[in-house]
C-alpha cells in the first residue's frame, strides 16, 4: 500500500503549522481552513463526515478481566471450564450481558458499543501497552492523543488540544518525532493526589500579568532571534508555541481544575474523593479523574486520557478485580450520564479498555490467580457515532482467542480516526526518510459495523 500525507495544494511551512497549533488549530484543520485540498480528499470532506469531535479515553493499565466483566462464559458441558466467576445479568433494551460488578455502568448497557474480540500481539505489559497507545511495540512512537492533536488541534486557543489526567507514563503522552507542540499535556503523574494536580509551570504569583507577559516576550525575542538562524529546529519551534500556550492557559486551566462549583450532588454522582484502596489496588481519585474529563470536553479540549491502575491481578483476582470494578464503577457512569444532559456524548466518542485481557478462571478449583490474555478481550465505546446497545465479536467458549468479529490495536485505531473525520493511511508525517503513520506499515482496517 502506498502512503500519502494530508498534501496541500499550497505548501504549509513546519513553522506555520506550529504557529497554527498555537491558536488551538491541528496541521490538517488550518489546511481546511484556508479551503486547500487534498488528491483523493481533505480534511474538509473527511470533516463532513465526522461523526465525533473529541476523545475521552479511559484507560484501565493492567489488564482488566473481561470475563468477569463484559464477555460473559457461563459453564456448558459436563467437564467445568475456565470462564466467569461473577454473575452477570442482561441489562437495557440491547439484553446486554453486563457483570454484577458493574450496576452503574450496567445502566447504561443501551449506550455501549461491546467489542469482545480485540487481539493485540503480544502479552507483555509493558510491549502492550506501548502499542495500544503508539501502535508500536518497541520503539519510541507518538501516542494517539498527539496523531489526534496534530490532525485537529485544540477547540480552545486556550487550552491544549491533548491532556493526560494520571498519567502512568510518557509514552502516554509523547508526540515523539511530531513538533513537540502537539505533545500531551500530563496532569497529576505517577498516581500524584489528583486534588493537588495541576499542570506544571504555568503559574507564577510573583509577578503581575503585565509583568508576566513583558517577560515573556523579552524570552521570546530571544527565541525567535536563535530561531531565525536555524530554520530547521522544530523542536525550539515547538517551545516558542508552548510557552505562548502556557502563558494564555493560566488563566483558563485553573479554573477548570477547580470544582468547587460543582453541586454535591455531582460529587457523591463521581464518587469524588473516594479512594478505595484494596490489596494491590492503589488508591485513586477516579472520580475527580472522570470530572475533570468532563469539563475538558467541554472546554474544548480534543483528546483526554483517564488514566486508571492497575488491574494487574495474578493473584486475589477476586478480591482486587471487585475493588477495582468498584473504584470506577459509579464515576464512569456519572460520566457517561453528564455527557448525555449535556448533548455532549453524541459527538464525544468515549474508550475504555487496556493492553490485553486475563485468561478466565475455573470455579470449581479454588484458584484464584490469573495471567495475560492478548489473543481475545475487551473494549467498549460510547457516543461519538457508535451503534448503541451493541455486541460486536466473539471469543471461544472460555474466553480463550477472539474466534469472530477480531479487531487489532490498528483497526481500532483506523475506527477512532475514522469517527474523529480522519483517514488513518492520509494521516502521516515525514520522518527519517519516510511516512509515518499511527496504524504502521501493516495500516489498519475501519470496522463499520462499530459505527452507528
Amino acid at each position: 500500500m502506498s502512503i500519502s500525507r494530508y498534501e496541500p495544494s499550497w505548501r504549509l511551512s513546519r513553522r506555520a503549522a506550529l504557529r497554527a497549533a498555537s491558536c488551538g488549530f491541528g496541521y490538517l484543520a488550518l489546511q481546511a481552513l484556508c479551503g486547500s485540498r487534498a488528491a483523493g480528499g481533505i480534511p474538509g470532506d473527511a470533516a463532513g463526515t465526522a461523526r465525533a469531535k473529541r476523545v475521552i479515553f479511559l484507560c484501565m493499565s493492567g489488564g482488566p478481566a473481561q470475563l468477569d466483566t463484559f464477555d460473559y462464559k457461563p459453564q456448558k458441558g459436563d467437564k467445568k471450564h475456565p470462564g466467569s466467576v461473577f454473575k452477570f445479568q442482561q441489562h437495557g433494551e440491547s439484553g446486554m450481558w453486563i457483570s454484577e460488578l458493574l450496576p452503574e455502568t450496567a445502566k447504561h448497557a443501551d449506550k455501549l458499543c461491546v467489542i469482545n474480540g480485540m487481539h493485540a500481539d503480544t502479552g507483555n505489559h509493558a510491549q502492550s501497552f506501548l502499542q495500544l497507545h503508539t501502535g508500536e511495540r518497541l520503539r519510541k512512537r507518538p501516542s494517539i492523543g498527539s496523531w489526534v492533536n496534530y490532525g485537529l488541534g485544540s477547540e480552545n486557543e486556550n487550552l491544549p488540544g491533548f491532556i493526560s489526567l494520571n498519567a502512568a507514563k510518557p509514552s502516554v503522552y509523547s508526540s515523539a518525532f511530531l513538533p513537540t507542540a502537539f505533545e500531551g499535556t500530563p496532569i497529576g503523574v505517577n498516581g500524584e493526589d489528583m486534588s493537588q494536580a495541576t499542570i506544571a509551570n504555568i503559574t507564577g504569583d510573583d509577578l503581575l500579568p503585565t509583568a508576566k507577559r513583558e517577560q515573556l516576550d523579552f524570552v521570546q525575542a530571544m527565541n525567535r532571534q536563535y530561531l531565525g538562524q536555524r530554520q530547521q529546529d522544530a523542536n525550539l519551534e515547538g517551545v516558542i508555541q508552548s510557552m505562548e500556550l502556557a502563558y494564555r492557559m493560566q488563566t483558563a486551566a485553573p479554573q477548570l481544575l477547580d470544582i468547587r462549583d460543582e453541586s454535591e450532588k455531582t460529587l457523591e454522582r463521581y464518587r469524588v474523593g473516594k479512594k478505595l484502596s484494596v490489596g494491590t489496588c492503589r488508591p485513586t481519585d477516579f472520580g475527580r479523574q472522570c470530572l475533570l474529563a468532563r469539563r475538558l470536553a467541554q472546554a474544548g479540549v480534543r483528546f483526554i486520557e483517564v488514566n486508571h491502575g492497575s488491574w494487574d491481578q495474578h493473584k486475589n483476582h477476586r478480591r482486587d478485580l471487585k475493588a477495582n470494578c468498584e473504584t470506577t464503577d459509579a464515576p464512569i457512569a456519572a460520566l457517561l450520564e453528564d455527557l448525555a444532559d449535556r448533548d455532549l456524548l453524541k459527538d464525544t466518542l468515549v474508550v475504555w479498555g487496556g493492553e490485553f485481557g486475563r485468561p478466565g478462571l475455573t470455579p470449581e478449583d479454588g484458584k484464584d490467580e490469573t495471567g495475560h490474555n492478548p489473543r481475545g478481550f475487551t473494549f467498549w465505546l460510547a457516543g461519538g457515532g457508535v451503534k448503541q446497545g451493541y455486541v460486536h465479536g466473539r471469543t471461544d467458549d472460555t474466553g480463550a482467542r477472539a474466534v469472530e468479529g477480531k479487531v487489532h490495536f490498528r483497526d481500532l485505531h483506523a475506527t477512532i480516526l475514522h469517527l474523529l473525520g480522519l483517514e488513518h493511511d492520509r494521516l502521516t508525517y515525514f520522518h527519517e526518510g519516510r511516512q509515518h503513520r499511527l496504524t504502521g506499515p501493516e495500516g489498519g482496517k475501519v470496522v463499520q459495523r462499530l459505527i452507528g
